[in-house]
């Protein structure tokens, strides 16, 4: 064998060696570190339920530094879970979408539904106080309620005003993990640098925050790069989201535990056979999304 034959032969070694190492690493930054399955197998009778598998506890936040207080719900079993915040609307408590915060915690989360510093703050004050109240669920909360937060998995929730707060948050974070906006409430209507995967609710009666005006444009602007959906609820105001819902509570626990958790258990329940058979002219007006997921 020559000289250049043997190093003509090394060369494409050494190339298929870094070829394979690249193809590696890429794959290993495929899969999601993060990936968590909580729970048993989802079904849709355990989506619509109002409680999901895990039984929780609850805790007063009082006088904190960011927001206005709230409560902290979180499963009793032990484990490490990702932790939701969610905002109320305009005049609103966290007594409002309280409901929510529960349910979310009995699939697996710990969430914290926040009172704003004052009832009349507008949707970036809340995007603020979103973050801060995730930071001090992080950093602040009883020993008990921090060994049961992920801090690599945070999230944001709200309502109306608190909704648009969500988007600003999500824009302002990239590395949340998931937001979802309930018959969101903002004056920018252009949300393309959200690079988080974000599920927007709208409801076809809305006169506070019309969809056609806030949640539609809203949901259009955002890349379509990012995952997404938009559910425009059938027979619905604005004031929907502040009772408890079978349709918000089964896609936004599925939401959280899809990207939350990277839970692909939950990806037929978004955009495959479960949601299809769900997804009727009775729950939805209309239902777009850019699966698969």
């Amino acid at each position: 064998m020559t000289l250049t034959s043997t190093l003509r032969r090394q060369t494409r070694t050494t190339a298929t060696a870094t070829v394979l190492a690249a193809a590696a690493a890429l794959a290993l930054c495929a899969a999601p570190a993060s990936a968590q399955q909580t729970g048993p197998n989802p079904t849709s009778s355990s989506l619509n339920a109002t409680s999901g598998p895990f039984a929780v506890s609850s805790v007063s936040v009082v006088a904190p530094t960011g927001f206005g207080g709230g409560t902290i719900y979180y499963p009793t079993t032990a484990g490490q879970y990702g932790v939701v915040a969610i905002s109320p609307g305009f005049t609103a408590t966290e007594s409002s979408i309280a409901w929510l915060g529960r349910r979310m915690a009995t699939h697996g989360f710990v969430v914290v539904t926040i009172n704003t510093l004052t009832t009349l703050d507008q949707p970036a004050s809340r995007a603020t106080q979103l973050m801060a109240a995730l930071n001090h669920v992080v950093n602040s909360a009883s020993s008990t309620v921090r060994s049961r937060v992920d801090p690599n998995r945070r999230a944001v929730a709200g309502h109306s005003m608190g909704g648009g707060g969500a988007l600003i948050a999500a824009e302002n974070n990239p590395g949340l993990k998931a937001a979802l906006p309930l018959t969101p409430w903002n004056l920018t209507t252009n949300f393309s640098d959200v690079q988080v995967p974000t599920l927007i609710v709208g409801a076809d009666g809305d006169t506070v925050a019309p969809a056609a005006i806030h949640a539609r444009p809203f949901y259009a602007s955002l890349s379509s790069s990012v995952r997404k959906a938009y559910a425009e609820l059938n027979f619905s105001t604005h004031f929907t989201p502040n009772t408890t819902n079978t349709p918000i509570g089964r896609y936004g626990v599925t939401w959280m535990k899809r990207f939350v958790d990277g839970d692909t258990r939950y990806s037929t329940f978004l955009c495959g056979a479960e949601h299809n058979a769900y997804n009727t002219a009775l729950v939805f007006e209309r239902y777009s999304q850019n699966c698969p997921y």
